[in-house]
């Protein structure tokens, strides 16, 4: 019985000590990831001062080396198609049809009839889309954008900026 509750308080001693390292070495980590925190946060309020500038190209150019432009900032000048729901909701490059429409363009080697670029998804926050609701099929635009992905071997690019060149009609600016 007492070869028991000898080794029942050896082990509460060493516990007790052991638990002693633990919180020291408990207050150490949270110290430096305190340290690590504010550091964080620091850069993350640092000024952006890189600015990326976009590549000029055409649609064509993209949809023959999508992987060339992956990541990468685009501009290009296109013949508005039409608003479609083409690539919403593709889970391998995902843009829910909630947050998002697509933009279909004219192919712009195709000048004797009307032909989509249906190889390229281009897509825009529906709450920017409600500003250009009246384009119509044919109106000039000029789209800034991102290629964030490209699955299926096609770009699939998030517009960031879309201008309306020449219009049918004139487009309400809000």
């Amino acid at each position: 019985m007492k070869k028991k509750i000898i080794y029942a308080l050896v082990a509460i001693c060493i516990g007790a000590g052991t638990w002693g390292a633990f919180e020291a070495s408990n207050s150490y980590a949270q110290q430096t990831q305190t340290k690590v925190q504010q550091t964080t946060t620091q850069q993350t309020k640092a000024p952006q001062t890189q600015v990326q500038s976009c590549i000029e190209v055409t649609p064509l150019e993209i949809v023959a080396n999508p992987h060339e432009y992956l990541n990468k900032n685009i501009k290009m000048n296109a013949t508005f198609d039409k608003f479609s729901t083409l690539g919403l909701d593709y889970q391998p490059a995902l843009k829910k049809s909630e947050d998002y429409i697509g933009i279909l363009i004219r192919r712009d080697d195709i000048t004797d009839h009307v032909m989509p670029l249906p190889e390229m998804k281009l897509f825009l926050k529906r709450k920017t889309a409600e500003k250009y609701i009246d384009l119509e099929s044919g109106d000039k635009i000029a789209i800034e954008g991102t290629v964030f992905s490209t699955a299926m071997s096609d770009p699939w690019i998030e517009i960031t900026k879309l201008t309306v060149v020449s219009s049918k009609k004139p487009i309400k600016e809000n």
